[in-house]
């Protein structure tokens, strides 16, 4: 990498506080006219790791049940684009917790190839809201818990 995101300091050291990888294979569906991944699609792959994380965790269920008051929003999302995927590649999607909040957590993401190249990095805030009130909703004590393993 040329230069750093302003979000990574050390990239060596960045790189190995992921302790959490979903595998992806690039759909045809994602491509563009130049053959390789539209800038818009990287974000599904991001929504991948993220939902299958918090599934790890045991949270999604909960977030995802009708009768529940929690649900989880994203308040920002940033993609920095590294090197072009291609259609067919499978890619490890990477995703951490770097900072966990009252009721946010920044996560970060990474994206590498079958080389391991480094394809994409990013980072976004998610927020537990309220379903009702709209209003943000602080994580439990138990919930806290859960998420320690990843917290960077």
């Amino acid at each position: 990498m040329k230069r750093l995101p302003a979000y990574i300091s050390d990239l060596e050291t960045w790189k190995a506080s992921f302790r959490f990888f979903q595998p992806v294979k690039v759909r045809f569906s994602e491509t563009d006219a130049f053959g390789h991944v539209n800038n818009t699609r990287v974000f599904i792959y991001f929504e991948e790791g993220r939902i299958a994380l918090f599934e790890k965790v045991g949270i999604m269920k909960e977030w995802a049940e009708r009768e529940s008051d929690a649900m989880i929003v994203t308040a920002d999302l940033h993609c920095d684009y590294i090197r072009q995927i291609k259609f067919g590649e499978a890619l490890q999607v990477g995703v951490k917790i770097e900072k966990l909040g009252r009721s946010s957590m920044e996560l970060h993401y990474l994206v590498v190839n079958e080389r391991e190249d480094i394809c994409l990095t990013g980072r976004g805030t998610m927020v537990q809201v309220n379903k009702k009130t709209e209003r943000s909703l602080p994580w439990n004590e138990e919930m806290k818990a859960l998420f320690r393993p990843y917290l960077s």
